[in-house]
């Protein structure tokens, strides 16, 4: 048996080598346009997108450090706030509130309103890429996300009562998590990773306010260093990804999981998020950049062209479990490509990586709750699209 699950794992990891080792020679050997398209596309990722959520997963997880609240305290000291308090600790950016909640509900200790409110707040990872390039969306988002998930719950309660699909604590599943050797790192990639990030996030910054980055470099401008850097940048991100031995721990965020928070490091958390995000994000980078110049197609004409049902696209993405497809959606607002009501519709009918333990704990309550998130979700998304957002 683990030698069937060494095979399995060693053949997921191939096959991401493979399609990595794929782009590179893509970037390096195909016709000039197309190679210069990817490379582009993965300079920009990483320069546009990567740096800025690697710099605030490092804040992000400082603060929560130092907070070192204790989750399951606060919902046993204030039964009565379940809901709301469920529904705040979803909305922080990442998975792992939302985590934490699910983990409380198998075990029975919240009701079901408290998962609706949860699931309905999170945004899963995606937050922190919305929140790295629009803060003030995205403070917009968690704040909306908050408020219509507390509601929702309380509906929930409301009509079916605060005992609905309770899980009596006997019949609680005993879950089991193997994340440490998969997401923690050496310290020769941890150095490589951040010394990367460091100039990559000035020179992200730099290109935010208008700055020629290149012009930096002196005499060096004339061979555009950033753009080399984000492209290498991109490229180790990916190669950090790609060397995930899961199939599960590549396309899903274990690090957010309460059980590998206590033996995997924060500095390779942050590796590992920020890894993560940018596979997705490259994806969407490619996909858009070389849809058009394969095609011949202007993609953002034919968005507009399909603007009324973008909101309800958003939140049918939303029912896709993992973050993967969510970072999409956000890297297509933030490029311009959809509007905020598919942006919001998205936030609150995803569940983000949230969705996986309690499809794999509870998957009637898990089914449930993702349809009655789908609800405020439409509500909310076509008001925003009817007021012209």
């Amino acid at each position: 048996m683990h030698r069937a699950t060494s095979l399995d794992e060693t053949g997921h990891r191939a096959w991401k080598l493979f399609l990595w080792s794929g782009l590179v020679l893509l970037s390096v050997v195909a016709p000039q346009e197309t190679s210069e398209t990817i490379q582009r596309a993965l300079s920009d990722a990483y320069l546009q997108v990567s740096v800025f959520v690697g710099g605030t997963l490092i804040v992000f997880y400082f603060l929560e450090n130092r907070a070192r609240i204790d989750t399951a305290m606060l919902l046993k000291r204030h039964a009565r706030w379940q809901v709301p308090i469920a529904a705040i600790i979803g909305a922080l950016p990442g998975c792992g509130g939302a985590i934490i909640i699910i983990t409380q509900y198998v075990l029975g200790r919240i009701g079901f309103g408290s998962m609706v409110a949860v699931l309905t707040a999170t945004m899963g990872d995606a937050a922190f890429l919305l929140l790295a390039r629009e803060p003030q969306t995205a403070l917009l988002v968690m704040g909306l996300s908050i408020v219509v998930g507390t509601i929702s719950g309380w509906i929930v309660e409301r009509v079916h009562g605060p005992d609905f699909m309770r899980i009596p604590p006997d019949d609680t599943p005993q879950e089991t998590i193997q994340c440490g050797q998969f997401v923690n790192y050496r310290t020769t990639t941890l150095w490589a990773w951040y010394g990367l990030m460091a100039p990559g996030l000035a020179l992200g910054l730099g290109s935010a306010f208008q700055q020629d980055t290149d012009a930096w470099f002196g005499p060096l401008a004339a061979f555009a260093p950033s753009h080399w850097i984000g492209y290498t940048g991109a490229l180790f991100c990916l190669l950090v990804w790609a060397l995930l031995p899961g199939k599960g721990a590549a396309m899903v965020n274990l690090a957010a999981h309460p059980a590998c928070r206590a033996h995997v490091k924060t500095r390779s958390r942050i590796v590992f998020e920020t890894s993560f995000v940018t596979a997705w994000v490259v994806l969407a980078f490619l996909v858009f950049e070389l849809g058009t110049l394969w095609s011949g197609i202007d993609l953002a004409h034919l968005f507009k062209a399909a603007e009324p049902l973008l909101p309800a696209i958003g939140v049918l993405v939303g029912f896709i479990p993992g973050c993967g497809p969510q970072i999409i959606v956000t890297t297509l607002y933030l490029g311009g490509l959809v509007p905020f009501s598919a942006q919001i519709g998205n936030a609150i009918s995803n569940d983000g990586d949230a969705l996986f333990p309690a499809i794999a704990m509870a998957p009637k309550t898990a089914f449930l709750a993702t349809l009655y998130t789908a609800i405020p979700a439409l509500i909310v998304a076509y008001g925003f699209f009817l007021f012209g957002y």
